[in-house]
């Protein structure tokens, strides 16, 4: 028996022939995947919204400077409503997910409330949504050249512009995606 290979913690790089306008040119961390699905965060989609605006909205004062410089994210399709924030290192917070011993996505409110007084995480990457797929979707997606897999970096997730992100991953294999064709074929 083969056992499956899972892809927390790696990079899922859409395939220039993903059409799909929720993933086209898109770079998705993979937070958790197991035989019950994956779930990930787009890190390379800002939204027209910055990190003073969401607060604000959340009626969580914020006197550090440089909020209005960090963008929000568009996280994924699923749940648009519901609030994550990527980080590093862990900290203490009240609902986090450790991916590793130094990234979690937690999704309380102590940690944004820890960022507007300048205590929060070094590193962060604050999304709307997330990206799921169901037992053997992802698997599925992959055998069917939709996406490319690499181990994540950190510099990516939180130093490149995310405009940069989708070329910067694929890099990391090798690939210029600039160079594949969107047209997909099979010999």
């Amino acid at each position: 028996m083969i056992e499956p290979t899972y892809l927390t913690h790696q990079f899922l790089i859409a395939m220039p022939a993903l059409a799909d306008p929720n993933f086209f040119q898109t770079v998705t961390y993979i937070s958790e995947h197991n035989a019950s699905g994956a779930l990930g965060l787009v890190i390379n989609r800002p939204l027209n919204l910055t990190l003073d605006q969401l607060l604000a909205h959340l009626q969580v004062t914020a006197n550090r400077p440089g909020l209005t410089a960090i963008p929000v994210y568009h996280g994924g399709p699923v749940q648009p409503e519901q609030g994550f924030v990527l980080h590093s290192p862990i900290g203490q917070w009240d609902a986090t997910l450790r991916v590793t011993d130094d990234i979690g996505i937690t999704t309380s409110r102590d940690i944004l409330q820890a960022v507007a007084r300048n205590e929060g995480p070094q590193h962060l990457l604050v999304a709307l949504g997330y990206a799921g797929w169901g037992p053997g979707q992802l698997e599925r997606e992959i055998a069917e050249n939709a996406w490319l897999s690499v181990p994540a970096d950190p510099d990516i997730m939180f130093n490149i512009p995310n405009e940069q992100r989708w070329l910067a991953a694929a890099a990391l294999l090798g690939v210029d995606l600039n160079l594949l064709s969107s047209d997909a074929g099979h010999a």
